[in-house]
């Protein structure tokens, strides 16, 4: 008996071991399938943000920057990444928002955005590729005003005063602003044709020499930004006829709107952040939450950060931001008709 069971083990431990063999593979195909199917899974539900948020501002520092900053450097508290600011300027703001539209659209690469950035500057420079409609709007933040803004030495006290002054002298009045076909310059055009009077431009190269050359007697008015001349006119030495906004900011609050005046045009500059086209409505959402999030806890803080450069906090939602984008870009698009 135990000879022959000793005859029989090798052929059952053959056996056992083809048994084997053949469920090991079995098994082995059966988990490298169940990996292959996990693995995409796995990769989908990786969380957003991975690593830090890019805001590109198409600016150089001093300007958009400004408007961003103060929710920018908070917002990472509740997204769970930080968000930092990087800077490509150039072509009014042509190179740096242009950049991020042909961005991935993972919600990672955002642009600092401005009317000037991603409305006016696609408007008025056919050779740019990007429009407004090549961004998905995620928030506005703030409001940067507008104003047509004289010396204390200047004779008219009121905007009726000088328009009445432009009418009986077409052409007399010498404006500036930070450059040709910039946001300043259209606003100025569009009020002068619905006003129908005729002024003369005088473009310079920044908000800065623009008010320098109001200070310096060279020309009669300037249409420009509140924040670039807040310092100025705090000290008196420049006198703010009108602002194009669509209330009274309350940096400026004596200042009457254009349309308290009865003018129809309402240019409010508001200031945000943009996603490249195709960017997934979840991440949109959640960026928004965040800085929704942010202004609820800091907003005595970033008012107080916004207050010095004639600023306030302006939260608009996605749908919101958009339209108000869309306005602008109908603006602006009339505003450049009969234009050079």
């Amino acid at each position: 008996m135990i000879h022959g069971f000793i005859q029989t083990t090798p052929r059952a431990l053959q056996q056992a071991e083809g048994l084997f063999m053949r469920t090991w593979r079995a098994s082995l195909a059966l988990v490298t399938v169940s990996c292959g199917l996990m693995l995409p899974i796995a990769q989908a539900a990786e969380p957003f943000p991975s690593k830090p948020v890019q805001i590109v501002i198409p600016f150089a520092p001093g300007d958009t920057d400004n408007m961003i900053r103060p929710f920018a450097d908070r917002m990472g508290e509740f997204l769970g990444q930080p968000v930092v600011l990087s800077f490509k300027p150039g072509a009014g703001g042509g190179i740096g928002a242009g950049t991020v539209a042909l961005s991935k659209p993972d919600g990672l690469t955002l642009v600092g955005t401005s009317p000037g950035s991603i409305v006016v500057v696609p408007l008025a420079n056919k050779e740019v590729k990007y429009s407004f409609e090549s961004f998905e709007p995620i928030a506005s933040l703030s409001e940067g005003g507008m104003m047509l803004v004289v010396s204390k030495n200047a004779p008219w006290k009121t905007l009726k005063e000088l328009v009445d002054y432009s009418k009986a002298n077409p052409g007399a009045i010498n404006y500036t602003t930070s450059g040709a076909m910039g946001i300043t310059h259209l606003l100025a055009e569009i009020f002068s044709k619905e006003a129908g009077i005729k002024w003369t431009h005088i473009p310079e190269k920044g908000s800065g020499p623009a008010i320098t050359s109001l200070l310096g007697g060279h020309v009669q008015l300037s249409s420009a930004a509140v924040g670039a001349a807040q310092a100025q006119i705090e000290s008196g030495a420049l006198r703010p006829l009108a602002v194009f906004s669509l209330q009274r900011l309350k940096s400026l609050p004596e200042v009457p709107t254009l349309r308290e005046l009865g003018y129809k045009i309402a240019g409010p500059a508001y200031y945000g952040i943009s996603a490249p086209k195709g960017t997934p409505k979840e991440v949109i959402d959640q960026i928004y939450a965040a800085a929704q999030k942010t202004v609820e806890k800091y907003n005595t803080q970033i008012a107080g950060n916004l207050k010095s450069f004639g600023a306030e906090i302006k939260l608009l939602n996605p749908a919101d931001y958009k339209q108000y984008l869309k306005d602008q870009n109908a603006l602006f698009s009339e505003g450049l008709k009969g234009l050079n």
